[in-house]
């Protein structure tokens, strides 16, 4: 199978879809791979890393678009619509929920288009693909939030550890997934006092083996959120309702409760958002005030550590895209876990989540 792998062109997004040792695997199997010239640059790949484990360098978009599975982290963006060919393979991040546009143009240009981000095991209620991703932005919020909490960078001017003598900073966690507890595994190693929410008690319990009394763990409610939010100095958003918009937890009133200077990042933007006042900003413009609050809400937070975040991601992609390049569309229908993945095909919105959400673009 011919497969391409465009250079992204989301602001600032240096993760690129397959990385050289991917290429070379694939190559193993007897497929083609061609690669926008300067797609992994900015990962630390360059053409020649590619053209040594045996891809085609490509100098236009055009030409790695143009083949039967495209293969890249982000969602397609308005420019490269025209080059959705009917009947094509798209492996990519999608986040459906949140882009009507997208969807309405996947259901018209008659792609087959899989979501990394539905992929989901049977019977496990694990997200494979998504997961590698979640570890990185649950990270990377607390290390970002830590930042902007800086008073240079419009924050309170708040040390998130503290130091002997003064308390530590507060940092509140909406959700206890992945997300969720790489972000308090990062602010408790800072030494930050840390909340956890969540509505899963099976999932708080398992938390506590994990952290012990070193996290406050507290079933998510609107009492708890009520009085968790209004003081805490870092607020990170963490819900994931797969295929699904996440809810609106924090109203703007709550928020207007909050500190002046004080942080919120929410990892769930690219599925809407979980907090009423933030909307998608981009690693150029990260973050704007609104209510006296400093908002964060760059949708490929993983983008700003592409080394690390194409290699993470290329582990757990691989296996399928393999499946997707030997078997083309019938992988869907061999692998449960794939199929899962599938979010538009033959002009149709299939998957469930994404049905509900548009419920009248179902034919």
């Amino acid at each position: 199978m011919e497969i391409g792998v465009p250079k992204e062109t989301k602001d600032l997004e240096f993760r690129v879809g397959l990385s050289p040792a991917s290429v070379r695997a694939l190559r193993e199997n007897g497929h083609t791979i061609f690669v926008e010239t300067q797609a992994g640059v900015g990962a630390g790949f360059t053409d020649d890393d590619y053209k040594n484990a045996g891809a085609d360098i490509t100098s236009t978009p055009d030409a790695a678009w143009n083949r039967e599975l495209i293969i890249k982290v982000k969602e397609p963006l308005k420019p490269e619509y025209k080059l959705l060919q009917k009947g094509q393979l798209l492996f990519t991040y999608l986040h459906l929920a949140a882009d009507r546009v997208l969807t309405e143009h996947l259901i018209d240009c008659g792609v087959t288009a899989i979501a990394y981000e539905t992929v989901e095991q049977p019977g496990a209620n694990k997200l494979p693909l998504l997961s590698p991703m979640s570890i990185i932005a649950g990270r990377l919020a607390v290390q970002f939030g830590a930042r902007f909490l800086e008073r240079q960078q419009g924050g309170r001017g708040v040390l998130l550890g503290g130091v002997p003598g003064v308390q530590p900073g507060k940092v509140a966690i909406l959700g206890g997934g992945v997300v969720g507890t790489e972000a308090a595994r990062i602010a408790v190693g800072m030494g930050a006092s840390v909340q956890i929410l969540d509505v899963n008690v099976e999932r708080l319990s398992y938390l506590e083996t994990i952290f012990g009394s070193r996290v406050e763990l507290l079933y998510s409610n609107s009492a708890h959120i009520e009085s968790v939010v209004p003081e805490a100095d870092l607020l990170v958003g963490a819900v994931l309702v797969p295929g699904r918009k996440a809810p609106i937890l924090v109203s703007r009133d709550l928020v207007k409760r909050m500190k002046p200077g004080s942080v919120i990042v929410d990892v769930a933007v690219d599925q809407g958002g979980c907090i009423e006042t933030l909307h998608v900003t981009s690693h150029t413009n990260p973050v704007y005030v609104e209510e006296g609050v400093v908002h964060y809400g760059v949708p490929n937070m993983p983008g700003a550590v592409p080394w690390t975040a194409t290699q993470a991601l290329n582990n757990s992609t691989l296996p399928y895209v393999l499946q997707l390049a030997n078997k083309g569309v019938a992988a869907l229908e061999s692998n449960q876990a794939l199929g899962k993945g599938l979010n538009v095909q033959n002009g149709r919105l299939v998957h469930p989540a994404v049905q509900e959400v548009f419920p009248n673009l179902v034919a």
